[in-house]
Formats: structure tokens, C-alpha cells, sequence
């Protein structure tokens, strides 16, 4: 049997007879086990915070988003559209138009995004999940479904026949002005759905038929802004990218749910790298108890060490056996206190004790890579804690 290992499980087992020790031992210990549970519950928490604010852009946005790297548009082919849907790992797909357009209603103006979708947009995204009241568009209609943040803005309701509704859209094409009705092609549109999602994206779009943006951009009928794909579970994402890019030969570009949201994507992760440094400074402080009982424990045992040492056992042993007792109380510490935060993590997964709001339970995710991060970064700092302390051992303290 290893003799340091043999040693140092035999100090941990085993109760100094002088009681301070005893008592800072206990202490160091609980340091351990408070700060791997508090960690770990805090990036539980991160984690479900993070689902929960990219659960509102999952809503309206794709797995997959096509678009040319050339201008606003691009042609798609029935051949591009054919080779599309035999690509293995796409679901379904929709060809989509997006552009900024100027909305007026009762002498009330908002410029926000007009957003042309095809019948296949609801296979894409959930359509009805986002649905506040009313009914989706139909399509070859004028109908459109506005945000709740646009109804707001506007003050305007569904089938309201006695004020319309209408879309202005610039008219591409050169020389001077003489009238507005040169400037712009318009029409009146019927709102026949509220959607909403969240106070940003509740006025970002008013959905249409695919056909009524085409026909107020003049756009070709295969004409489109983009493709918004959905992945089948479990799909290669990068296989279907690259496949997507042979289709339409490198003239577009493809971008997944993180690229089309880099900014929120970036601003969660520096958030919760951030919380991490501060918890794992936390536990550096607590690792310090760590250091001293280990000391303490060598003073003590300073007999039995000059013992062994007589005996022909070398100083690098003699320092294993404290190195080895540290690490294992950071390793059964860490372990105890994630078993503490696994059970509150999932109790308030269940059972909901703490609340936000009265309707909305505190978000928590359990994840595995949080319970790996917090057991490596315990026992890392552990061991290290452990190597200072042990290097005291000297032949000079045993003399």
C-alpha cells in the first residue's frame, strides 16, 4: 500500500488530542464544502438565467439563417430549393423577406420591420407559441400579425374596419421626387394577430405573406431575403452549413441561433465567467483555513514526523503525506457540498420555493458541466492549497 496515502487517511480518520486543531480542521472542512455548494448553485442559477433570457429569441429566430453576402437579396431556384430539402438533417425551411418599412395609423407613424414569411414558417418556428391573441396570417392575403409593443405605440386593434392600417415602403430607382406617390408603393394591411414575446421583440416585426412583401419591394416571386432552416435533433450543424454553401456556390452566408444573437450570447458568458472568478476567489480565501490547519497538523505531528524520518523515510514523502491529506479533504469537501447543491438546485427545480415574480419561479438549471467545473476547480485549488502547506516539512523543522 502506498505508505504517505496510508498515513494521510489516517490523520483525516483521526481526531488530534489537541482540541484547537480539532476545531480548525472542522473548519477548513466546512470552508470546502460551503464554497463547492454555494459555486455550484450560483452557476446553477446562471445557467437557468441564461436558458430563460435565450428562451425569448428562440422563439423568433431559426436554428439556421441564410442570406447573401452580396446585398439585401438573392435568387433561389426551384432546383436550390430541391437540393435543400434533400440535405440530411434538415427539418423543414422557409424563405422569408425582411425589411424596414414605415407603418401609419391614425395619423400615428412607427418604422420597424416588415418580415414576409412563406406557409412554411410555422414548420420553422412556432408561430403559435408566440401568438398573444387572434389568429395567424393566411397566405395571399393582406392580413399581418403586429407585436404587442407596436399595438401599444400605435393604439391600434384587430379588425378594426373603421381605421386601416398602412405599410410604406420606399421605391427603389433614380431621379428627383416630384410626389410622395412616387416616393413610395403603399397599401393597407388587415391586423389579424398580436404576438408577443418579450418588451424588445414585441416591436421588431410585423409578419405578412411572403407575396405582399414581394409585391411591395418588387421582388421577383423567387426573390427572397433569406432562409430560415430548422434542424432535425441531433443534426451535424456543420455538414448541413457546408452543404448549404455548395447549393448556392459561397454566395451566402450561414449563421446559427449563437451568431444571429452574438452580442446577447457574449454579454451572458462574460457574465457568468465573471460570477465564476468571484466564487472561485471566494473559496481561495476559505482555502486559506486549509493552509493553516495543514500547518497546525504538521506542528503537531512534528514527533511522529522526526519518528519516520529517523526511520529512513524521505522528506518527499513526509511532505506527500500532507499533500495527499489536503487534496483528500478538498476532494470529499467538494464532493459533500455539491451533493448539497445538487439537492437545492433540484428542489427548486421541482418545487419552486423562491420566486422572482408571484408567477415566475427563480431559473435553475442542473448541468453536469457545472458539477465537472466546480470539482476541478476544488480540487485544483485544494491541491495547490495542499503543496504550500506541505512544503514547510524540512529536515531543518525535524531537527
Amino acid at each position: 500500500m502506498n505508505f504517505p496515502l496510508y498515513i494521510a487517511k489516517r490523520y483525516i480518520l483521526s481526531n488530534s488530542k489537541n482540541n484547537a486543531i480539532n476545531i480548525i480542521n472542522r473548519i477548513a472542512s466546512m470552508g470546502i464544502i460551503v464554497g463547492a455548494m454555494a459555486l455550484f448553485v450560483v452557476l446553477s442559477v446562471f445557467s437557468g438565467l441564461k436558458v430563460f433570457s435565450l428562451s425569448f429569441s428562440n422563439d423568433i429566430d431559426p436554428d439556421l439563417k441564410v442570406a447573401s453576402i452580396l446585398g439585401k437579396s438573392f435568387f433561389v431556384s426551384p432546383e436550390q430549393e430541391a437540393a435543400i430539402k434533400k440535405i440530411d438533417g434538415v427539418a423543414s425551411f422557409s424563405k422569408i423577406i425582411e425589411e424596414r418599412v414605415l407603418f401609419t395609423f391614425d395619423n400615428k407613424q412607427e418604422v420597424t420591420y416588415l418580415k414576409g414569411v412563406d406557409p412554411n414558417y410555422s414548420k420553422v418556428n412556432n408561430s403559435q407559441k408566440i401568438l398573444y391573441n387572434g389568429q395567424w396570417i393566411e397566405e395571399n392575403t393582406y392580413q399581418v400579425v403586429v407585436g404587442f409593443g407596436l399595438v401599444q405605440k400605435l393604439s391600434l386593434g384587430l379588425m378594426d374596419f373603421n381605421k386601416h392600417l398602412e405599410v410604406l415602403v420606399p421605391k427603389a430607382g433614380k431621379g428627383n421626387i416630384e410626389n410622395a406617390e412616387q416616393a413610395f408603393n403603399k397599401s393597407e394591411i388587415f391586423p389579424v394577430g398580436i404576438y408577443a414575446i418579450n418588451e424588445d421583440l414585441d416591436s421588431k416585426y410585423v409578419f405578412a405573406d411572403l407575396g405582399l412583401a414581394q409585391e411591395l419591394l418588387e421582388y421577383k416571386t423567387n426573390q427572397v431575403s433569406g432562409i430560415e432552416l430548422k434542424k432535425k435533433p441531433n443534426a451535424d450543424e456543420t455538414a448541413i452549413i457546408n452543404q448549404l454553401n455548395s447549393i448556392f456556390k459561397g454566395k451566402v452566408t450561414v449563421r446559427n441561433r449563437a451568431q444571429l444573437n452574438e452580442s446577447l450570447y457574449k454579454m451572458l458568458n462574460t457574465e457568468n465567467i465573471a460570477v465564476y472568478l468571484i466564487f472561485t476567489l471566494v473559496i481561495i480565501v476559505a482555502l486559506f483555513n486549509l493552509i493553516g490547519a495543514l500547518i497546525m497538523m504538521i506542528l503537531d505531528k512534528k514527533g511522529n514526523l522526526k519518528t519516520l524520518f529517523n526511520l529512513g523515510t524521505e522528506i518527499k514523502n513526509l511532505r506527500k503525506i500532507f499533500l495527499l491529506q489536503g487534496t483528500l479533504l478538498s476532494i470529499i469537501g467538494g464532493i459533500i457540498g455539491l451533493v448539497l447543491g445538487i439537492i437545492i438546485v433540484l428542489l427548486q427545480q421541482h418545487f419552486e420555493w423562491i420566486m422572482i415574480t408571484p408567477t415566475l419561479a427563480y431559473p435553475v438549471v442542473f448541468s453536469i458541466e457545472n458539477v465537472l467545473i466546480v470539482m476541478g476547480t476544488i480540487v485544483t485549488l485544494g491541491f495547490i492549497a495542499s503543496l504550500i502547506a506541505s512544503s514547510s516539512v524540512s529536515e531543518k523543522l525535524l531537527d
